[in-house]
């Protein structure tokens, strides 16, 4: 269920349905729900299910095809300032430094309308502050194909965050990063919401992340793309990685994970494997 905010939410998606031309179900089908101001919530689920159409939405880089959906009790009709994204891909321009890179929002003209040399010298003090924040000082002035996989998703976290953005959208942000480097982008992550007080929606396939990070984990369902259900997460904010070894952590990831293989319908992994090895070797 949707667990009601107690004061205006700064995402509100009433009936939203999306459906692409020519695709056979929709990719989502009316979704509910609030998000508030400053809340950390992370979307899981089976492929296909529409999480990152849903994301994409909120953006302003798709339009729904009805239903309704509000940031501040405002029609979302396109990209705002309002709201940043960060990709799976980095998505880095090769040709700026890491510090050019960060400050690239700075010289679009939604940012530039009006700017005064105080507003010029306030922009400076905060990529530098990012670039403390992010432990990139030392990179400043490299290139991004002399960075790590790591350290540029570092950069366009940085970059993100450049404009103040109210909303940030993270779209699998960590999902090519080894085991390690992921842990420590987790409590970075986690750092940075505590410290700018954004919004942050964040798609993952991966459940522990999406326990480790959110508040609640919204689940959803393919076929048509729509929410199945809501878990509030009940770990407080002040979270070690030691967490993730939890049994409760255990056991509600385990039920995370069995509600994705229903939705899905596949009840296990060796089902799928099964139904793909048979589809494979079925002659032609």
């Amino acid at each position: 269920m949707n667990t009601p905010i107690t004061t205006l939410p700064k995402i509100s998606i009433r009936g939203l349905t999306k459906q692409f031309d020519g695709a056979p179900t929709h990719a989502l089908e009316n979704v509910d729900l609030d998000i508030g101001a400053n809340e950390f919530v992370t979307f899981v689920g089976a492929s296909g299910c529409g999480k990152s159409t849903l994301l994409r939405t909120i953006g302003g880089l798709e339009t729904q095809t009805s239903g309704e959906l509000l940031v501040d009790n405002r029609p979302v009709s396109g990209p705002g300032i309002d709201r940043a994204m960060v990709f799976q891909h980095y998505s880095l321009y090769p040709w700026m430094t890491v510090m050019e890179n960060i400050k690239f929002c700075r010289q679009l003209a939604a940012h530039t309308q009006d700017r005064s040399s105080s507003d010029v010298e306030a922009a400076s003090g905060r990529a530098d502050a990012l670039l403390r924040l992010m432990g990139l000082q030392a990179s400043a002035g490299a290139w991004p194909n002399q960075l790590s996989g790591g350290m540029q998703q570092r950069v366009a976290i940085a970059r993100a965050l450049m404009g103040r953005p109210d909303i940030v959208l993270m779209d699998e942000p960590f999902g090519a990063l080894d085991a390690q480097t992921r842990e420590v982008m987790h409590d970075l992550i986690r750092y940075v919401h505590r410290l700018e007080k954004a919004t942050i929606v964040f798609v993952t396939h991966d459940v522990e992340e999406a326990l480790y990070l959110g508040s609640r984990v919204v689940l959803m369902a393919p076929r048509p793309g729509r929410i199945d259900t809501i878990y509030e997460v009940p770990f407080g904010d002040q979270r070690t990685q030691d967490l993730k070894f939890a049994p409760e952590f255990v056991r509600l990831k385990r039920d995370i994970l069995e509600r994705i293989r229903e939705t899905s319908g596949m009840k296990t992994d060796l089902e799928q494997l099964q139904r793909l090895s048979g589809a494979v070797s079925e002659p032609a």
